[in-house]
């Protein structure tokens, strides 16, 4: 595989294939239409804008991104997020709306393929599907308040959720019976046809449906807007584009913002239809190929664009065999903009808002949710954080938030560590005592070993600090042995931390002893220097035996402790003991009878 020329795989193409990539796009073109122009009316752009997102980007999209199956356009969460930053855009200086849009597209577009060149794709694993979940309901919600204006003919308000719901109550005495049939007629009718048979076309039919119904009875002539009100389609080709970079500093946040959304979108869209068709996926070309996609769409006319979870379905459940299908999508909208663009543009608005309503209940995943609801509480305090903020926040603001909610999430998980005393049992094996789950151990009070496990890096200093600090007060303990052999990721930090548990013991005339040690931390040690302040006849280097490294480290806090209040029934005495028995007897290694009672763990 090519890593970032992915239409080269088109070299192997079949004729046969032809047929079934046609009729797929033509099927996915008739669901495309309609979708680009009310999502660009979610984003407060001209409706062409949203056809020239589906158009060019698509193409370019296809040809560039691994997978064989996603269509690449407009989105709706996609579209509530740049309408967020052309709003808050348009409010400090005095661009035009699509000047702001296609320069956001192209800061999108280069963020997203210098992460792909730079083989970032596993940055999008970091984002929690909670976070993601919480972002696009609450997207949802939003996209559906802000078609309440439309659907009652009123003047509608922006922000965020309170403020709109507020301007459209305190425009409901003008509201228009029309904009209301209109609305209610769309949906009913798109819902019925998806019932009857799914194949079937229904938002085009409804579409079409409308507009005949609007002229026959010259609906517009009584007040019923149309999309050309808004701003006319113009008929021909998607217009040649140069983003303006007067203010692209002030755009970059919502820019990082839209290109983390885009990424995950196509990501996760990407993902399940090669679940689903076998594809061997190049994470790091559907980056650059989505990055490609949206400085195609600052140069002709678009705003930023992702992988359409509806639309890329649709194309694989439709038959489209290769990439050809997804940009053959792309050209049939350009055939749309040469011929029918001012049909287009007789589309009522409210029936433009009906097909929104339906869309957006798609996007509301309400088994998701529940299971979500259901999960941890990590995962339900993200899709909470998350959704609350995408009513109350700019929608750039609540990516952020989300994406802080994943990082805490990860460095929570990440920074477990498990810090637990181990004992012998009553059959001469070695067991940790889980002090949270209330066990109580019967170890030499003279000689305690604590055994660490998981990340051992400044994230968990704390908890170290804290796990040690619980034996540092023990007035009755003279040796402390910490087994190193299940710590991973040590650092400058946590060794400083073992370095000021050396001097502290040494100076209330007590010793630290370190076993298991693996070569990376052995020469941390040693680089370091706390090799001298531990002790180097305290060092014990992993052993391949079960047990061998503490079988040394056990002899060496006895002779430390010689005589102490264990007596002569000291159990680490008697193990010490016992191996040196087994030892001398034929056939016998002395750290066979060592394994640790949790078999999940490996000894050193």
């Amino acid at each position: 595989m090519q890593p970032h020329l992915p239409f080269l795989d088109l070299r192997s193409y079949k004729l046969s294939s032809l047929r079934h990539d046609m009729l797929a796009s033509v099927t996915v073109t008739f669901l495309d239409i309609p979708q680009g122009v009310a999502y660009a009316m979610i984003a407060g752009l001209p409706p062409a804008m949203g056809l020239y997102a589906a158009a060019v980007p698509a193409i370019v999209g296809a040809l560039f991104r691994s997978s064989r199956h996603v269509v690449t356009g407009p989105t709706n969460a996609l579209s509530v997020l740049v309408g967020s930053a052309v709003a808050s855009q348009l409010a400090s200086n005095g661009s035009s709306p699509a000047e702001v849009a296609i320069t956001l597209a192209f800061l999108v577009g280069l963020i997203q393929f210098f992460a792909g060149m730079l083989r970032l794709d596993a940055m999008a694993d970091y984002i929690s599907h909670p976070v993601m979940r919480g972002y696009i309901t609450g997207a949802a919600v939003l996209v559906a308040t802000g078609q309440l204006a439309n659907v009652t003919g009123t003047k509608g308000g922006s922000g965020n959720l309170p403020t709109m719901v507020s301007a459209w109550i305190a425009g409901l005495p003008q509201t228009h019976l029309l904009a209301v049939v209109f609305t209610f007629a769309t949906l009913i009718a798109v819902v019925a046809l998806r019932r009857l048979d799914r194949r079937i076309p229904g938002s085009i039919i409804a579409m079409v449906l409308s507009i005949v119904v609007s002229e026959i009875f010259a609906c517009h002539e009584r007040g019923l807007r149309l999309v050309a009100d808004l701003a006319p389609i113009p008929a021909g080709l998607p217009p040649f584009t140069i983003p303006q970079f007067g203010h692209w500093t002030a755009l970059l946040p919502a820019a990082v913002a839209c290109a983390v959304l885009s990424l995950m979108e196509s990501s996760s869209v990407a993902r399940g239809l090669a679940t689903r068709s076998g594809q061997q996926l190049d994470m790091a070309a559907e980056f650059t190929g989505q990055g490609a996609a949206n400085i195609a769409a600052a140069f002709f006319g678009g705003y930023p664009v992702s992988g359409s979870l509806g639309r890329s379905m649709l194309n694989y459940q439709a038959g489209g065999r290769s990439r050809l299908s997804a940009a053959f999508c792309g050209l049939i909208i350009i055939l749309v903009l040469l011929f029918l663009g001012p049909v287009v543009g007789r589309t009522p608005v409210a029936s433009l808002a009906g097909l929104l309503f339906v869309l957006v209940n798609d996007l509301i995943d309400r088994e998701r949710i529940r299971v979500t609801l259901r999960g941890t509480t990590g995962d339900r305090a993200a899709f909470l954080v998350t959704l609350i903020g995408t009513w109350t926040l700019p929608l750039d603001k609540a990516i952020y938030l989300g994406v802080g909610m994943s990082l805490v999430l990860f460095l929570r998980r990440v920074r477990l560590l498990t810090a637990r005393e181990m004992e012998i049992d009553g059959k001469g094996r070695f067991r940790e005592i889980n002090a949270e789950a209330g066990e109580v151990g019967h170890s030499c009070a003279a000689i305690r070993i604590l055994n660490l496990s998981g990340p051992l890096f400044f994230a968990v200093a704390g908890e170290l600090e804290h796990a040690l600090d619980r034996f540092l007060k023990d007035p009755d303990m003279r040796v402390l042995i910490l087994r190193l052999r299940q710590a991973q990721d040590v650092d400058v930090t946590t060794v400083s931390i073992l370095e000021a548990t050396a001097k502290r013991l040494r100076s209330e005339g007590k010793t630290l002893i370190l076993l298991g040690l693996r070569p990376p931390i052995s020469a941390l040690l040693e680089q370091t220097r706390i090799a001298e302040e531990v002790g180097r006849e305290n060092l014990f280097p992993a052993q391949p035996a079960w047990f061998a490294a503490m079988e040394f480290a056990l002899r060496r806090a006895l002779t430390i402790t010689g005589e102490h209040s264990c007596g002569t029934h000291c159990p680490l005495s008697e193990y010490v003991a016992t191996q040196e028995t087994l030892r001398q007897a034929p056939g016998q290694s002395g750290s066979s009878l060592g394994p640790v009672e949790d078999k999940s763990q490996s000894s050193p």
